[in-house]
């Protein structure tokens, strides 16, 4: 009985280890479907486990990209109102020598 008890451990970790695997180095497309998946599942699985947060994560990770900072999602339509440095030096590309 030890036997398979161990077999089955090391299998699962082994499956854990290849989700893994999948989803830091697989695309993004396929990255979206695992969760997606696994949010079905998560969600079938029954009430007693409560579940449904991890669901509910998945399926948040499965659905539209959030934008690079996870807030607004309007990256770069915003202008800038800042006014340029005056410590800022331009210099142009034209009168760069080279080094002798």
């Amino acid at each position: 009985m030890n036997a398979v008890l161990d077999n089955v451990l090391v299998a699962v970790v082994l499956l854990v280890c290849l989700g893994y695997a999948c989803v830091k180095l697989g695309p993004r497309a396929m990255r979206k479907r695992i969760f997606w998946h696994l949010s079905v599942i998560f969600a079938a699985a029954p009430s007693f486990l409560k579940l449904e947060k991890v669901a509910q994560r998945f399926a948040s990770a499965s659905g539209k990209t959030q934008a690079a900072c996870g807030g607004c999602e309007n990256c770069g339509t915003e202008t800038s109102s800042a006014p340029p440095s005056s410590s800022e030096i331009n210099v142009p590309v034209g009168k760069i020598g080279r080094r002798t």
